[in-house]
């Protein structure tokens, strides 16, 4: 093969429209080859029936496919990134390896990693923000410190977004620097990855107008369509954070809310990568829980007697999503009337979620269990049976998912609610009480 300019390595962003390290690479560069790595490091944690691989291995040979229509291909490899991306760009004596930037721990340490080794060969490493509006230096307190409180963020970032243009990356212009050799490129089968294809259907990325505008009304009640189903997509990139915020800005206005809050935790994850194993207030990491293994595998189950928690993990179990409502009811739960760790609680998730993005999880639970930035004080503890009473008034969703419930084969709830409340509150204050002495 001939020598190519430039690598594009596609990772959290699984298309070629409005892909801004994509556009950088073909602007700068007269021939670019797309490169996609299944990474072993990552694949060998995972269960062989994770139905997120399935979803990947279809988007990316739908990703390949789109190359191919342009007359050109996807390289689709399998290995550790950290040792393949060098010794392509120096088999192709590129100049440049050209990237989205990913803020998670370990894709930042593998991401120096890769930085040096291509610096050692005299090629570059361009990085490029595309999966958040905003990083964190350009949302920052005037002391250059990180805000670690959502409301004065969300509003420094609309201010950010009103003085700032927010572009669509058109490829179309410079499509003729794409990689155009003859050679088609191999793409691996599922089961060769060392996983199984699932019959499940995802969520379609595409985004019903009216279902955004209704958006405030409906997102709360989890027997309605009422959510816009986009996490998985906004998780792999395989749908545009700039465009949903352009349809965002002029059809609802917490919708918007709701993707300030995905940049707020990434910007936290960010900063603060200690937060993924700690709590962000640290006295918090003074808890004394119970980690119940008994219950905490009722709680997985969906057995616990609490009907809204246990439609909500049924839910997850049997499709890989929960609704948002329930999910803050369910961690809530698992921290405070069982007062498990939230990190339990963060790992399950992780497992199970399709759209699980570690920004956002460790966000949600430590904000649940009153440990993180900006959380819910601790001494607020859902009442499981009043959000039922709210947002599932005529039982539609706990019918759903749980068929025995009102029969005597249902569970009593393994914990009364006023003993957990109490139980937690005195919990939460040993811990703080500790700090003060």
């Amino acid at each position: 093969m001939e020598r190519i300019d430039a690598l594009f390595w596609h990772r959290r962003d699984l298309r070629i429209e409005d892909n801004t390290g994509l556009f950088q690479a073909l602007k700068d560069s007269q021939s670019v080859l797309p490169v996609f790595v299944f990474d072993r490091n990552i694949l060998d944690q995972l269960d062989k029936n994770d139905r997120r691989v399935s979803y990947i291995h279809r988007e990316v040979n739908q990703l390949k496919r789109e190359y191919q229509e342009a007359g050109s291909d996807l390289m689709v490899l399998e290995g550790d990134p950290g040792q393949l991306i060098p010794e392509l760009a120096a088999r192709f004596q590129v100049d440049a390896v050209f990237t989205n930037r990913d803020y998670e721990p370990q894709a930042k340490k593998r991401d120096s990693k890769v930085r040096d080794q291509l610096n050692k060969s005299g090629i570059a490493f361009r990085d490029y923000k595309d999966q958040v509006i905003f990083e964190f230096d350009e949302v920052k307190k005037q002391d250059g410190s990180p805000y670690t409180v959502f409301t004065p963020y969300s509003n420094k970032w609309l201010q950010q977004l009103e003085e700032t243009l927010i572009e669509t990356y058109e490829l179309r212009a410079f499509s003729k620097n794409l990689y155009q050799g003859e050679e088609e490129f191999p793409f691996p089968e599922l089961n060769s990855l060392g996983f199984q294809e699932t019959k499940f259907s995802f969520p379609h990325k595409s985004l019903s107008r009216q279902k955004l505008q209704q958006y405030d009304q409906t997102r709360d009640f989890p027997a309605k369509e009422g959510t816009s189903r986009l996490g998985l997509h906004l998780r792999f990139g395989t749908i545009s954070i700039r465009k949903l915020v352009r349809h965002a800005q002029q059809w609802n206005q917490v919708f918007l809310k709701e993707l300030i809050w995905r940049d707020f935790y990434q910007m936290i994850l960010d900063c603060f990568p200690e937060s993924v194993e700690h709590a962000f207030r640290s006295k918090y990491d003074l808890i004394r829980w119970e980690n119940n293994e008994e219950h905490f595998q009722k709680w997985c189950e969906g057995k616990t007697g609490y009907p809204l928690v246990d439609a909500g993990m049924r839910e997850l179990n049997e499709t890989g999503y929960m609704h948002n409502r329930v999910r803050m009811v369910v961690a809530s739960f698992l921290c405070k009337h069982l007062l498990i760790d939230w990190k339990w609680g963060e790992r399950y998730f992780a497992a199970h979620l399709l759209d699980f993005e570690l920004a956002s999880n460790v966000g949600g639970w430590q904000w649940a269990a009153g440990t993180g930035c900006d959380a819910a004080p601790y001494f607020r503890v859902f009442n499981p049976m009043a959000q039922q009473q709210k947002f599932d008034r005529d039982f539609q969703y706990i019918q759903k998912w749980i068929p025995e419930w009102g029969t005597p084969e249902y569970p009593e709830p393994i914990v009364v609610h006023e003993f957990a409340r109490k139980r937690a509150l005195d919990r939460y204050k040993e811990a703080l009480d500790q700090v003060a002495t």
